[in-house]
Order: structure tokens, then sequence, then C-alpha cells
């Protein structure tokens, strides 16, 4: 029997009409693999001027036409300058100018010549001849003053922080991300650390989908409730007090401790679904409180991970404004098969690698240790037999 909504409509009814969160101004270099959110036009050009690309000497090429090792052209050098030297004496015909790499062209060069091609003499001798602006960077070669420095939408790697700082830019406006309030439940559950009692186990959730968290670059604010419909819903208002959206494992399926039932309506929030047409993570559920969304995923770790990737990640990119948060999806051919037929619509963990995936052992939804290692998922559609080793099948990558 078909349980729950397609994996599509739930994604669909998570981000229906969800405004993303708007912008905000960071330092430069907290701004790592953000998302620009508007054009950066560039203030000034660069390079700001004329400058030398290597060292050598600054030359007019009239004066060192026909010049060659067997008749070299020997010239008065008249200055020297280094990178940073502000270049204040103009070059007159017949002289030449020494200079390094990076500096300030002097007024009348149309040339540099590189050293390797003169004795370095005072007079020097000039070996080589050149064309006009042979070895010469002109002002605003890289851009300038006004036009698009970067695009919005860009996200910002080192080489895009680079730019930001030759143009002398300290800040930038990117994209907010949402602040992810995470709520774990169970009495089972014992904080890593302590003793364990019989019976207890100790709790991965939090870590597990924090750390994820932290991966795709979302602050988190994590806490643990007990299975107390009236705990629970104390601890939902207050992360949500603090953060845009909550993701909750555990207490969603369908018994005596399945607390969300209860927990959900006592803060007053409006369930949107619950169940979603998948394994693992079927009795996925998503809320709204304030406007602000609650996704709550099975407390089974594989299960609270695999919905998360599918559930949780479309949601944040929507609040974000930033699509490269979606999961990318690849066709791989299967090399390992897998044994059981799938009459739901099934994830599986796999390690992607030039197009082939291969499947670990231990594929149970309560199974964490298998995870270690994989960078996928991969689909089995509703319906299918055992998959075979060759087959082609669809992975969504980490």
């Amino acid at each position: 029997m078909v349980t729950g909504i397609p994996l599509e409509q739930a994604v669909e009814l998570m981000t229906r009409g969800l405004p993303p969160l708007g912008q905000e101004t960071l330092p430069a270099l907290q701004a790592l693999g953000r998302t620009l959110a508007g054009d950066v036009p560039a203030p000034m050009d660069q390079p700001p001027f004329d400058r030398s690309p290597l060292d050598g000497y600054a030359l007019r090429s009239a004066d060192i036409a026909g010049a060659g090792r067997d008749h070299p052209v020997r010239l008065p050098v008249v200055d020297t300058l280094y990178a940073g030297d502000e270049a204040q004496t103009p070059l007159l015909p017949g002289q030449a100018i020494r200079i390094m790499t990076g500096a300030m062209l002097p007024p009348g060069c149309d040339c540099v010549l590189r050293q390797e091609d003169t004795d370095r003499g005072d007079p020097v001798a000039i070996y080589a001849a050149l064309p006009p602006y042979q070895n010469y960077i002109r002002r605003g070669e890289d851009y300038r003053a006004g036009s698009r420095l970067l695009k919005a939408g860009t996200r910002l790697d080192a080489a895009a922080l680079g730019v930001l700082s030759s143009a002398g830019m300290t800040e930038v406006t990117v994209c907010r991300r949402p602040k992810v309030g995470l709520l774990t439940t169970g009495d089972e559950v014992v904080e890593a650390g302590q003793p364990l009692p019989p019976g207890k186990i100790y709790g991965s959730n939090g870590v597990l989908l924090t750390a994820r968290l932290a991966e795709l670059g979302i602050p988190a604010l994590c806490r643990h409730a007990a299975d107390s419909p009236a705990a629970v819903a104390e601890a939902m208002a207050d992360l949500l007090h603090d953060c845009d959206a909550l993701i909750t494992t555990g207490g969603v399926s369908v018994g005596d401790r399945d607390i969300f039932h209860q927990a959900l309506p006592l803060l007053g929030a409006e369930r949107v679904f619950w169940k979603v047409n998948l394994k693992p993570g079927t009795p996925a559920m998503f809320s709204r409180f304030d406007g602000k969304p609650i996704l709550s995923l099975s407390g089974n770790p594989f299960a609270a991970f695999t919905t998360f990737e599918l559930l949780a990640r479309p949601l944040l990119a929507a609040l974000a404004g930033e699509p490269h948060l979606l999961p990318r999806r690849r066709r791989a051919v299967l090399t390992t098969p897998y044994p059981k037929p799938s009459p739901r619509r099934r994830f599986l963990r796999g390690r992607y690698e030039e197009g082939q995936v291969a499947l670990p052992e231990g594929h149970s939804s309560g199974q964490l240790a298998s995870l270690v290692g994989c960078n996928c998922l991969v689909e089995l559609p509703a319906g299918t037999p055992p998959a075979e080793a060759g087959e082609t099948v669809q992975v969504w990558l980490l």
C-alpha cells in the first residue's frame, strides 16, 4: 500500500511562496562560500596605472629599432623604478629607465625589454628590438571602473575574494543564510561522554546533522528534549525564537512515544503534510509556526540523514536564495547488486566515482557506520525488482 505524498510534492509544499531571507553585509574574508546578493561594480581601474610585466628596461620602441646582438643600441639609464614607486621622470628620446616587475611605467615609454636581452650596464646595451606596446600592461587591462566585477549569484571562492581585494573592497553583500534550530528527541538517548545505562543509546543525530549543516555553511543551534509533548513544544518555541527554521528528529511515526502529533498542536503549529512516499524516512512531517518552517524527520540515523538531503536541503536553498545548496544528480552504473525489490521509492547510500557507484554493506535505516566514506544517495524507483550490477541508476551527490 502506497503511503504518503511524492517527494517532489513535499518539496513544492515546503518551498511554495517561501521568500528568501534577504541579504547581509560581511567582511570579505567571512564571505567565503557565500552567494552574492547583487552585482558588484568595479570601483576603480585594475591595474590603476600602466605597469611593467617583467624586470627590464622601459624604452621607446623607435629608439631600439634594428637592435641585435651583432649591432646593439646603447642608451643612458636615467632612472630606476621599483614596484610601488611613482613614475615621475618622463622617458625622453634616446633614454632608458631600469624597471622592475609591477612598477608604474614612466610617461613616454611604449615598451619594456627584458633584462636578459641587455648587458645591464650604464649605458645599457640593447640586444633586441620591440614593437610598440610589447610587454606593456595598460591601465584597466584586468577590469575598468564601473564594469561588472562580479555578478549576482556568484558563489564566492578564493578567486572571487581575491578580485574583491584587488579592487580595495573589504566588505561584500551576500544572501543571508538561515540559522537552523536542531531538536533531537528521545528518552533513550544519552549524550556522548556520559555513562551508558542499560537500555540507552548514545545520540548521533544531533552531531550528524549539525556537522552536515556546517558542511553546507549553515549555522545551527542544537538541543535535546525528552519524550514529553510539553517539553518538546517548549523547546521548539525557544529554538524558533532565535532561528529561521527548525529541524527535529524522532517522534514522528505511529508509536506511543511519537509525540510530535501532540507537541506541534501544543506549540500552535500548522501541519502541512505527514508521510512522504520514500524509504527510508517515510514519516517525515512538515509544519509552520509564525511563518517559520518546521521539518520533522525520523529518529533513525540514516533515515534522518536521507530525508535531510532530500527535504531539508531544498528548504534551506529556498530560504537562502542559493540554488547551489540543492543536491546535484548524476546517472551512474551500479557496480554492486541490491538483493531486495523496491515497492516504494528507495534511497541507498553509495560511493560514486567516474560514472560508477558501489554500495556498501548495511542499509538499515538505523545503521550509520556504513555511511562513512559514502558520497551519494542511490535512487531505486518504486516498483522495481532487485537491482543488478550493470544497471544505470540515478545518484544524488552529497
